[in-house]
Formats: C-alpha cells, sequence, structure tokens
C-alpha cells in the first residue's frame, strides 16, 4: 500500500463522531497529506471551473465546501503548532505555510472562478437569495474582492508574493517567541531567595528543577529551584518574591522575549508591517489598519482612535493615581520614596491589597481546585443554556494532559451538541497565554451538518505531588472567558461552516467570552464551585465579599495597561511602514502618549506581541476593550432580570452564541438587548467615572 492510502490524515476518521485520529498521526504525514489533499481540491475546482449552468448550489456552495480536505488538515497542524509543537513541527511550518498560501492564491485569483461568484452575487435579488445563503453570497463575494478578486495580472501576482512571504512570518515569529521563553531560566540555590513565595510555588519549582535536571542528566546533589518565564512560574514570583533584584531580572528578561538574541523577532516585525502595508495599498486602502477595519464594526482607524481615546483619559488618570497609591504604601511601610519601578508594582500591588481588603490572592487558591472549577464552568452552561458535559475515554488526545467531553442539550432531547477538548497544562512544547480553538467546526461538511468539536488550551498552575491543581483568582476568570469562547463555537446553529461559531467581526468575537468572566465575579456563581480542596467546605461569604470589594482595586492601571497595547497595535498598522527604521525606537514614541513609569532600556513588547504579529489580531487588539463595551451593557441585564434568568440566558443564546456570522454583530447585539449597548457601562463598571 502507498503512503497516501496508508496516511491517517487522508482517511476517514473513524473514531467517535470522527475525532481527529492524533494517536496515528506523526509529523511526516502532514506535507504528503497536504499536497494530496490540494490535488483532490484542484480537481474538484477544475470541473467546477467547466460547469455552463451557473446555480447557488454548483457554485457558492460548491467552493464553501472545494476545500474541505485542505482546511482539515491545516487546521489540524496549525492548532498542534500551538499547542504541542515538537522542533520538527515548529520547522514544518516554513515548509507547509507556503503551500497552503498558494493554493489559496489558486483560488482567490483565478478569474474565471470570480465570474462565477460574481454572477451569482450580481442576481441575489432575482435569485430571490436570502437568510444564510444570501449572507454566505455576500461573504464570499467580498471575501475574494478582499483577496484580490478585482485586481489586474500583474497586480495579483505581486499580491501573490505577499501572501506567500507573509505566510511564513507569522509562525516564524511564533516559533522564536517560544524559544525565547523556554530558553530562559532562573536556578535558585539559596532558600533565602525564595522569601515570600507561596509553598505551592516553591514546590513547583523544586519539581521544575529536579525534572530539569533529570533531563540534563545532571542528578542535583543540592536543593535548587527553576523558575522560568512560564505564566504559572513568573506571575507568582513577580507578585511575591521579596528579592527586588531576582524580581528584576525575570521582568527584564520577560520584557526581552524575542528582542535580540539567537531568537530576535526585530527584522520579523518590520517585515510584517512592510508586507501588510504593501498588501493593503495593492488593495486599494491606506494602510493596514483601514483594511483590516473595514471588516469590523468599528469600520474606521479614526473610529478606534477615537474610542481609545475616549478610555484613555480617565484610565490614565485613575492610573496615575493607582501609582502613587503604591508610591506612598513603600514610604508608609518600608521608608523608601523612591520611584516605583515596573517589577516592583506587581509586588507592592499585592501587600496594598492586602492591606486594604485583608486578603490576598493565594488565600483564594485553596477554593480553585482546577477540577471544581471545570465543574463549575460546566454547571454554569447547565444553568444558562441547558447543555451538559459527559467525560468520554478513547478519544484519542495529542497529549496525556488533554481531557475529552460530550455535550449534549438537555433541553432538546438530549440531542448532541459536540465534542469538547480541554488542554490547561504549560510545557515546552505549547506557545503562552490561553486560547479557544475547533478542530471542526459546525455547519455543512459534504451532505450533512456537523456537531462542531472544539477545544480550550491553557497555560495553568500544575499539580504537585502534595497539591492538586489550584488555581490562582486570574486563572479562574481566563478559563471562564475561555469557555465562552467554547460556548460560541459549541452553541452554534448555522448551516455553513464559514459563517457558524466564532465566524464573527472581530471585535465581536470577545464578547461571548467576556461575558462569562462575570459569573466568576458574583457570589451567586462561586457558590457553584468555589470549595476548599481539602475540607470540602464552600468560599466564606466574607471572601466572596473581599473579592467584590477588590473588583475595581487598580482599575485604572489595568484599563491603561490595555489601552496601551491597543494604541501600540493601531500605531504599527496605520503608520507608513518606510518611516519606521527600528522597532524599539517606534514603540518608545509611540508608548510616550500611554506610558507612565519611564521606558526601560532593552525591553520590548512589539517583538513578543503575539497577538498582533504571531496572531490574528492585527489591527484589532482593540476589540478586548470595545467588547468589555459590550460584556459590561449586556451583563446588566443579566443583573436586573437575575444571573440564571432562562428567558434573558434564552435571549443570549439564541440572538448570539446560536448565530454566528449569519447577521451582522449590531442587529444581533440589538436583538439581544433591545437597543444599542450603553458606551458608558464599561466606565461605570470600573469606577472610572
Amino acid at each position: 500500500m502507498s503512503e497516501i492510502t496508508t496516511n491517517p490524515l487522508l482517511q476517514n476518521f473513524n473514531h467517535k463522531d470522527q475525532a481527529v485520529p492524533f494517536d496515528l498521526i506523526q509529523t511526516h504525514h502532514y506535507i504528503p497529506a497536504v499536497n494530496e489533499a490540494i490535488k483532490l481540491s484542484k480537481a474538484k475546482l477544475d470541473t467546477f471551473k467547466q460547469q455552463k449552468t451557473i446555480t447557488f448550489e454548483n457554485t457558492i456552495l460548491a467552493l464553501e465546501q472545494i476545500s474541505e480536505p485542505v482546511d482539515r488538515i491545516s487546521g489540524i497542524y496549525f492548532n498542534l503548532f500551538s499547542a504541542e509543537a515538537n522542533a520538527d513541527l515548529q520547522k514544518l511550518a516554513q515548509e507547509i505555510s507556503p503551500i497552503l498560501s498558494a493554493f489559496s492564491s489558486d483560488i482567490s485569483l483565478d478569474a474565471d472562478v470570480f465570474a462565477k461568484i460574481k454572477l451569482i452575487y450580481d442576481t441575489r435579488v432575482e435569485l430571490k437569495l436570502a437568510g444564510e445563503d444570501l449572507k454566505l453570497t455576500e461573504k464570499m463575494y467580498k471575501d475574494f474582492v478582499r483577496n484580490g478578486a478585482l485586481l489586474n495580472s500583474e497586480q495579483k501576482e505581486i499580491l501573490r508574493a505577499l501572501d506567500q512571504e507573509l505566510s511564513v512570518l507569522s509562525p516564524l515569529f511564533a516559533e522564536n517567541l517560544l524559544k525565547a521563553t523556554n530558553a530562559f531560566e532562573l536556578w535558585i540555590t539559596d532558600k533565602n531567595d525564595l522569601t515570600g513565595l507561596p509553598d505551592n510555588a516553591i514546590e513547583a519549582a523544586s519539581i521544575a528543577a529536579e525534572q530539569k535536571n533529570k533531563s540534563n542528566d545532571k542528578p542535583s546533589t543540592s536543593p535548587s529551584w527553576l523558575f522560568t518565564l512560564h505564566g504559572p512560574s513568573l506571575i507568582p514570583f513577580m507578585t511575591y518574591c521579596a528579592n527586588r533584584n531576582l524580581r528584576e531580572k525575570m521582568w527584564r528578561a520577560s520584557s526581552a522575549k524575542s528582542f535580540g538574541g539567537e531568537f530576535d523577532n526585530s527584522e520579523t516585525v518590520l517585515k510584517i508591517v512592510q508586507l501588510k502595508y504593501q498588501r493593503a495599498q495593492i488593495m486599494g486602502f491606506k494602510n493596514h489598519a483601514e483594511y483590516a477595519l473595514e471588516e469590523r464594526m468599528a469600520q474606521k482607524p479614526e473610529t478606534v482612535f477615537s474610542f481609545i481615546e475616549k478610555l484613555l483619559e480617565p484610565s490614565k488618570k485613575a492610573a496615575a493615581k493607582d501609582l502613587e497609591d503604591l508610591r506612598e504604601f513603600r514610604k508608609d511601610t518600608e521608608g523608601d520614596d523612591t520611584e516605583i519601578k515596573p517589577w516592583d508594582f506587581a509586588f507592592y500591588s499585592e501587600k496594598l491589597k492586602e492591606k486594604k481588603y485583608s486578603f490576598n490572592e493565594e488565600e483564594l487558591r485553596p477554593y480553585f481546585k482546577l477540577e471544581n472549577v471545570v465543574e463549575g464552568v460546566f454547571e454554569h452552561a447547565r444553568r444558562l443554556y441547558g447543555i451538559t458535559f459527559k467525560p468520554i475515554t478513547g478519544i484519542p488526545v495529542y497529549h496525556p494532559d488533554v481531557k475529552t467531553y460530550e455535550v449534549f442539550d438537555l433541553e432538546n432531547n438530549n440531542e448532541y451538541v459536540g465534542l469538547f477538548y480541554t488542554d490547561f497544562f504549560p510545557r515546552e512544547t505549547k506557545k503562552g497565554g490561553a486560547w479557544m480553538t475547533s478542530f471542526r467546526e459546525q455547519g455543512l461538511w459534504g451532505q450533512d451538518i456537523k456537531r462542531p468539536h472544539v477545544s480550550i488550551v491553557c497555560n495553568f498552575t500544575k499539580p504537585t505531588p502534595t497539591t492538586p491543581s489550584l488555581l490562582t483568582y486570574d486563572e479562574v476568570t481566563t478559563l471562564f472567558h475561555e469557555f465562552g469562547h467554547a460556548l460560541h463555537g459549541l452553541l452554534s446553529k448555522c448551516k455553513y461552516k464559514s459563517l457558524s461559531g466564532t465566524n464573527v467581526y472581530w471585535d465581536f468575537v470577545e464578547l461571548p467570552s467576556q461575558i462569562m468572566e462575570n459569573w466568576a465575579k458574583e457570589k451567586e456563581g462561586l457558590d457553584l464551585f468555589a470549595r476548599h480542596y481539602e475540607t470540602n467546605e464552600p468560599i466564606p461569604a466574607i471572601l466572596v465579599e473581599k473579592i467584590k470589594r477588590a473588583e475595581n482595586f487598580q482599575k485604572g492601571w489595568m484599563s491603561l495597561r490595555q489601552l496601551s497595547f491597543a494604541w501600540l497595535d493601531m500605531s504599527w498598522y496605520t503608520t507608513n511602514p518606510n518611516d519606521i527604521k527600528n522597532v524599539d525606537a517606534f514603540e518608545t514614541k509611540i508608548g510616550d502618549k500611554t506610558r507612565l513609569l519611564p521606558k526601560e532600556s532593552g525591553t520590548n513588547m512589539s517583538c513578543s506581541f503575539g497577538h498582533i504579529f504571531g496572531g490574528g489580531y492585527s489591527a484589532g487588539y482593540y476589540s478586548y476593550k470595545w467588547a468589555e463595551v459590550l460584556d459590561a451593557d449586556a451583563f446588566d441585564f443579566f443583573k436586573e432580570k437575575g444571573l440564571f434568568n432562562k428567558e434573558v440566558a434564552n435571549k443570549f443564546k439564541n440572538s448570539v452564541l446560536t448565530q454566528g456570522g449569519t447577521k451582522h454583530p449590531m442587529d444581533l447585539y440589538k436583538e439581544f438587548r433591545g437597543r444599542e449597548p450603553d458606551a458608558n457601562s464599561l466606565l461605570k463598571r470600573d469606577g472610572l467615572i
């Protein structure tokens, strides 16, 4: 038998509900599978182009499905590139990305293909297209136009070359960032340097050191502790370590990831912004931001800058007060009146919060055992939307940490909703952060509408031999956030997969995720899962009250931080890159508007800004704050009627979560809320007005 006929990526997936056969897939399978899938898709495309009679079904629908095998394989590859990528899989990105980009260009730049789409689009009224058929037609036409269909032959070739080059740069950026993150290690051998750190952080660092020594075949003869730049190690270190010099060392390492050295991203950043600028100009836009925002709720860069400016003034004023509070606190407690440095902020912030509200974050950990929090988000889904999550075995996974669940609709005869994966712990083969993704989107595959396969991937505190995984409160809200995205994917009830689930405008996609965080801030929500991991006692009411009282603690500082990222992002993608000669000089100049602390030499945000250079948020990072306005306004509706009010929950489910991109986001929001969002709701919630 040939390798093609035995390649697991080209077979019908035989596991339950056609789950991905991770147990059979190896790195060497991808390129042959992609090439064969492209060959099959191109054969279908040739047949498609020879059709004389043009209908919605044999044109728009046929094109929606023509690249299904390619989409399935590439989706698996890039999901693993982020979640479980060894060196060989990472290296493969530089080969597979140009192949996929060329295939995409072969379709999107084909004049004969576009002529058929345009014929359906131009006659959509006469054809009486409606609902999802009309939306899919309009979306496909717009997608082809935005990918160069109206360009002349010379422009198309330039666009093709730009897309080829861009296809390898984002994976390269992400690969460099992961390698830079893994490369830094802070080894501690003096126990006094651990002063202030929680026991669980010390134990985790001891285990990390032991494992690293073992993997390097260097048995340890004396106690040592290993700290890294991965979140569960970095965050407690910066928050609690009393050794200021070591905090500075960790902060500088984290703030200089991929800025200089072996894994430098400086040139990659400059290339990405240059190529995206050139691409936008060929497409008739002034810059990449104008191009990107054409398909966003904000629509124009001016709207985004105005939005940021509106939030910036109250946020910066409040942040300056937050900073002064810390300086005064340190002066009062330690007699130190010198300037607060970036590596001081989290440390003194935690101490000030403890003084003001009589608790610290570590008090909460015992009540947030990971398994209980997972059951808690499942219970929220049941109460709000009538769905249940049941663990299932026998489904292949790509790493032993991954868990699988089947999801059912209790309110609709236990109907099957989809397959759900969770992957919670950091490792050297996984990029940092947290995200939701799909291995199969909901919608029409072939002749059948398939239910989705959804995954959430995080980097949470790992269990140790003496304690289970006990989450920080931030990790709890992160889990609720990603679970909100997962619900958006799982509850989708669309006909076409390119309109389903999270396939919505990027400044709307964060609404389902960010609104879910609100339930983790309410006693009624916390009571469903926050129980002490040893005694099973529910979280004390007084501790919940402290969480509520501290909710707006230093909200100005946090808001300013997010706005500074959004401002930097928009500045990168609205500035003519020919005027940018140096990544750090540009970032330093742009940051002056949002900076309260002096810029520290040798550090740089852009070179590790994965969202906008290694992900899909270029000219879109503002969407987090944009969606905060939506979620604050939307959650007010729940608070008014009841956190688990079925009428409101059904409205949100049926108007937002099930609809995907079948309608304009503002129409969906007004359908749910009965009006447009109140722009001041966020500032009121955060105590900024």
